[in-house]
């Protein structure tokens, strides 16, 4: 199943970093931009000022705003935009997309609405195997890996051949890809990890330290593995790269949407207010709290924090207020 061409639908920083590690990689990709001056500048100046800004693009990436164009002859599709968009931009292209393409999703979420994670969204519209999707997870911040620093990352798939064409397809000199089978375990992680993240820059904004930091991101791990449990996970996944891995790198990271979020609504901004001071660039957190608070509550599974970050967000409960009641809650064994 080699894959040489290679369409990335999405042109933010996740995708344009994703399409870059596969044309350093060696592949022909062309991306999909939904703007046309975005599509030209990618195309003509090798550039993405407005998402990687100082950032140059391999000479053998291109850009359209037409997705026929970019999907002509793909054997590999690469889902590249919010997850709460997924669905919307899947059915405008459904019927462009070469029948025999590998389909990879880069989104972190669980729908809202549906409670399906992107695997089964991508089944649901497509008509495709969820098995036969490739999601990838892990710890990768756009703007580090754009510059050539190392980094790792999970490529899981039921389908295992599907998976290692992918991770031929994208391993180069600075980005490592290891498969896993476990496509529910990465999904989990990939999602939950914006939530925890955006705990973590609400703490941070409140004032905060690495005691608080490390007591989030850990209890914050046990609250996603047992959601995974209840889902059937694998549990050694979430000690792997899109586990512990991406939690650490989104929970203590500058480069971090959801963490930068969080410390603005720490400091008393507005979800308005942090939502402008993004730029337009999507904190998941934000939706995924809602979504994956509702699938926890109907598996009867305990998630404080993500039910903290959603009265935070959702209901407009003061943030000092929700981190005095993760502190006052009933006290117990640690692995209970």
């Amino acid at each position: 199943m080699a894959v040489q061409r290679v369409a990335v639908l999405g042109a933010g920083s996740w995708g344009t970093t994703f399409a870059k590690i596969l044309a350093d990689a060696g592949r022909d990709v062309t991306m999909w931009a939904r703007r046309e001056e975005i599509a030209a500048e990618i195309r003509d100046r090798h550039t993405n000022s407005s998402y990687l800004p100082d950032v140059r693009l391999p000479d053998r990436l291109t850009a359209t705003a037409d997705p026929a164009v970019a999907l002509d002859g793909a054997e590999a599709v690469v889902l590249a935009v919010p997850s709460q968009r997924l669905r919307e931009n899947l059915l405008a292209w459904k019927d462009l997309l070469p029948e025999d393409a590998i389909l990879v999703s880069l989104a972190k979420g669980v729908e809202l609405g549906t409670l399906k994670r992107m695997s089964e969204v991508v089944s649901d519209v497509t008509g495709v195997d969820p098995g036969d999707v490739v999601v990838v997870s892990g710890p990768n911040l756009a703007k580090e890996i754009a510059r050539k620093q190392p980094a790792a990352a999970v490529l899981a798939c039921a389908d295992h051949d599907r998976a290692v064409a992918i991770q031929e397809a994208s391993f180069n000199a600075y980005f490592r890809p290891y498969t896993n089978t476990d496509v529910v375990g990465c999904e989990l992680g990939g999602a939950c990890k914006n939530v925890i993240a955006l705990s973590c820059g609400v703490a941070a904004g409140l004032g905060f330290g690495a005691n608080t930091m490390a007591t989030l991101i850990t209890r914050g791990l046990a609250e996603t593995a047992r959601l995974g449990a209840a889902l059937g996970a694998d549990p050694l996944t979430f000690a792997g790269l899109a586990g512990v891995g991406d939690l650490v790198a989104t929970c203590s990271s500058p480069l971090s949407r959801n963490r930068t979020f969080g410390e603005r609504i720490g400091r008393g901004d507005s979800l308005e207010a942090a939502r402008a001071a993004q730029g337009g660039q999507v904190a998941e957190g934000v939706s995924s709290c809602h979504s994956i608070r509702e699938l926890a509550l109907r598996l009867d599974v305990d998630m404080p924090i993500t039910d903290a970050m959603y009265r935070v967000c959702h209901e407009g409960v003061d943030p000092g207020t929700v981190g005095a009641e993760l502190l006052g809650r009933r006290q117990k064994h640690e692995w209970s």
